[in-house]
């Protein structure tokens, strides 16, 4: 690994095991000093030196293990006012349109919408359930209205699809976890099938079965940036930025912020806070001296 043999040379091609913690803090030290790398580059190198010393050397290493590891610095989110989500909705069509609406009007995360199946859409009660989101844990979110239409008249075409492949013998798709062995005929239900499937059948490289995907996320990202560059938006938006957008906007909407949390999956109200800024405007909510006179 290339982290490893850095880690070797800077220290005069010592062997690890003649080293230990005062080697690792000077490497690792080097690194932000005097390289300037981001937290993320130093951490991977910690990782790696990890890896060395427990996996390949097998020494103990609770002093490693222990070492704190650098923190990246706290961005603020991209957040788009509602004239901006709507410029740049405006440049979308098909299903990045309709994704795009959901990752804005439900705060879905993008893995979360590609991945949302037809049995989480529940028209009825105007939910959704994100099954197995961020920290593995499922949680229940809006289903706007405005997507009611939109979306019945999309998984009445998916239904077709998923139609022909069955009388195509194919059909199955992917289960989480072990619900495979336990429902082997689940995969080829109905509400099992992924909301947004892919154009093409593929072989599934963890059990060689052709079957068909979810949309690939790319599709979205390539499409969203398209759109922010049409819509003249300058800001860095990514589609991440929709889910942003819907926290901010909804706190905007004076909805207290535990729901916002609870909508978004966050664990901690902290995570949540951090949406906050926009509603105390630029400088904290303090008045320029400047507009004074």
């Amino acid at each position: 690994m290339d982290w490893i043999r850095r880690y070797i040379l800077f220290h005069g091609k010592r062997h690890p095991q003649e080293m230990g913690k005062p080697e690792v803090e000077q490497f690792l030290s080097h690194l932000a000093v005097e390289r300037n790398v981001a937290a993320s580059t130093q951490n991977q190198a910690l990782s790696a030196i990890l890896f060395l010393y427990k996996e390949v050397l097998e020494k103990d290493i609770d002093w490693l293990d222990n070492m704190e590891r650098a923190k990246r610095p706290a961005r603020l989110p991209v957040v788009l006012t509602a004239a901006e989500v709507r410029a740049v909705l405006a440049h979308l069509e098909g299903r990045p349109r309709l994704m795009a609406n959901l990752l804005y009007g439900a705060g879905l995360r993008l893995m979360e919408c590609v991945r949302l199946r037809v049995k989480d859409l529940d028209f009825e009660y105007r939910q959704i359930t994100v099954r197995d989101g961020k920290g593995q844990k499922d949680r229940l979110t809006m289903l706007p209205d405005a997507l009611v239409g939109p979306l019945q008249t999309h998984l009445a075409d998916v239904k077709i699809l998923h139609e022909q492949d069955l009388r195509a013998g194919f059909g199955d798709v992917y289960l989480p976890f072990a619900l495979a062995r336990k429902y082997p005929n689940a995969g080829r239900e109905w509400g099992w099938q992924y909301v947004f499937p892919a154009s093409q059948r593929s072989i599934d490289p963890r059990s060689n079965i052709e079957r068909r995907h979810h949309l690939d996320e790319q599709t979205l990202q390539r499409a969203f940036k398209n759109a922010v560059r049409a819509s003249g938006v300058a800001k860095p938006a990514s589609c991440h930025s929709l889910r942003h957008s819907f926290a901010t906007h909804l706190l905007m909407s004076g909805y207290d912020i535990r729901t916002v949390q609870e909508l978004l999956g966050h664990k901690d109200v902290s995570t949540t806070m951090i949406y906050t800024h926009v509603l105390n405007r630029g400088g904290k909510g303090v008045v320029s001296p400047l507009d004074a006179i």
